[in-house]
């Protein structure tokens, strides 16, 4: 049986014949592509997905808070309108 040392040095040299060969460059290629496509295709990343999402979140709030406020305003105004009348 091989031993780990032996298994590594394996290992080791696989890779850095996978590393120096053109395979190498195919991943960093087919990544550069999907990038490309993705970019195209106007596609984002989770993070920033989130990150709107929480931004819509806030602005929801916000406007709902105005609503309130705009609504108590209207009212308030339609009442001294209504004592104003004779």
């Amino acid at each position: 049986m091989l031993d780990s040392h032996k298994i590594n040095e394996i290992s080791n040299k696989i890779k850095e014949i996978a590393g120096s060969s053109p395979l190498g460059d195919v991943e960093k290629n087919i990544n550069a592509l999907l990038k490309g496509m993705f970019t195209k295709m106007e596609l984002i990343s989770r993070e920033e997905f989130d990150v709107q999402a929480e931004v819509l979140r806030n602005t929801r709030q916000k406007l709902e808070l105005l609503e309130a406020k705009l609504a108590e305003l209207e009212a308030k105004s339609a009442e001294l309108a209504a004592q104003q009348k004779p």
